[in-house]
């Protein structure tokens, strides 16, 4: 195996009760409600295999998930990640329910059957997707659940303040496609008090007097990602807004499940996190090079002394960017313990590090790619990008716990 992907368990649910314990508090009057909790799961769990992080969240009581689309919502339903919460209900003598899973990113007129036979939530901003959907819904002779969502800033989905009543009468006005929620997202959440989410707050709010005064009475508002729990101030605004209105407040926690926030400072949750994933390969070759011989594409390094390198079957084609190549990000790998700084450039499906003062390097030592010692933050740093990206774009197995690399397929 070229590489594989280890999940903590025990960090992603240390994660999620992070971010349950900061979405509680006192709304004005002091009543004590917790906001309910979102795991997001889209782009198969950013890299960390969404059907497992699904299951995982489920037994933990988790009963929203979010995904990107239609055919992602499928798939996690389908694999047996549809009850919610497993064990935590049992534990209670309570049913098992069905797990929530709302498709995030729009919907397409082919996708309607599906979100009816596999219990889907889709997201919606035009009169258009309410009509499609209502169509499979009478034909299914099954009411459809959706959130619309509102256009606050980003310019990016949603429909904005001039078009909420216009879809909003639309909604009221139908007979088997029903609004559960209205939702926003931030664009720049991290940014603590910043005049863009301000403003964005103010036209959420208007946008829900505008939903309310065309007679819907949506269960949930959704506003705070990860960054927004991060930073503090918008939940405490959600509460007072949700309870105006009579409804509860969601927070959709993404990357925060995986141990990463992007914040401009550091915020309540960041602190509490840990990262989840850890990418890992095996040494394929060792050898000596004397002073003066280059190494890698384009002679890009030339050994100004005699050095023992290591060579991994990884490479930007498996989601080692080539940024990481020495002279431009100057990245590094993790060698029992110790930092081994990549040499040279990082080719398509190879890669050679110095393990010259890392003593006892073989071929079939492991090597930690990202995780202690070198996090999706570093290669990030390296890469003049974000960890999302780097999370999504690691291309190796996902192992089951207690599986060994060299077994697997």
């Amino acid at each position: 195996m070229k590489s594989w992907v280890e999940i903590s368990e025990r960090r992603l649910l240390e994660n999620l009760r992070a971010v349950r314990t900061l979405a509680g508090g006192e709304d004005s009057a002091g009543k004590q409600e917790r906001a309910e909790v979102l795991g997001v799961i889209k782009a198969n769990a950013y890299g960390h295999d969404a059907v497992k992080v699904a299951a995982i969240l489920a037994d933990a009581g988790l009963r929203w998930l979010g995904v990107a689309d239609v055919e992602e919502g499928v798939r996690v339903r389908t694999a047996g990640s549809n009850r919610a919460p497993a064990k935590a209900l049992a534990e209670r003598g309570l049913p098992r329910q069905t797990m929530r899973i709302l498709v995030m990113c729009g919907l397409d007129a082919e996708d309607c059957e599906k979100v009816l036979e596999q219990d889907l939530t889709p997201v919606v901003w035009t009169v258009e997707h309410v009509t499609m959907l209502e169509r499979a819904a009478a034909s299914a002779g099954k009411t459809a659940a959706v959130h619309l969502e509102i256009d606050s800033g980003m310019c990016r989905q949603g429909v904005d303040l001039a078009g909420v009543a216009t879809v909003a009468r639309r909604l009221a006005g139908s007979q088997w496609v029903r609004c559960e929620g209205v939702m926003s997202h931030l664009a720049s959440a991290e940014v603590a008090g910043s005049e863009q989410t301000l403003r964005q707050q103010a036209r959420f709010a208007r946008a829900v007097q505008v939903v309310a005064a065309e007679g819907l009475r949506p269960a949930w508002l959704h506003l705070a990602a990860s960054s927004a729990v991060d930073e503090g101030g918008t939940l405490a605004w959600m509460r007072e807004l949700a309870l105006s209105q009579g409804a509860r407040v969601m927070v959709r926690a993404g990357i925060a499940l995986y141990g990463y926030c992007v914040s401009t400072a550091m915020g309540v949750l960041r602190p509490r996190l840990q990262p989840v994933l850890t990418w890992k390969t095996r040494v394929i070759g060792v050898r000596e090079t004397e002073v003066g011989e280059s190494v890698g594409y384009g002679g890009t390094f030339t050994a100004a002394s005699r050095m023992r390198l290591a060579l991994l079957p990884v490479g930007y084609s498996d989601g080692l960017r080539r940024a990481a190549s020495s002279g431009v990000g100057n990245g590094w790998v993790m060698i029992q313990g110790h930092r081994a700084a990549v040499v040279g450039r990082v080719s398509m499906n190879l890669t050679t590090v110095d393990i010259t003062e890392i003593e006892g390097v073989e071929v079939g030592s492991e090597v930690v790619l990202l995780g202690e010692g070198v996090t999706a933050d570093d290669h990030a740093a390296w890469s003049g990008t974000i960890s999302y990206e780097i999370l999504c774009g690691i291309r190796a197995r996902r192992l089951e716990a207690g599986a060994s690399p060299e077994v697997a397929e």
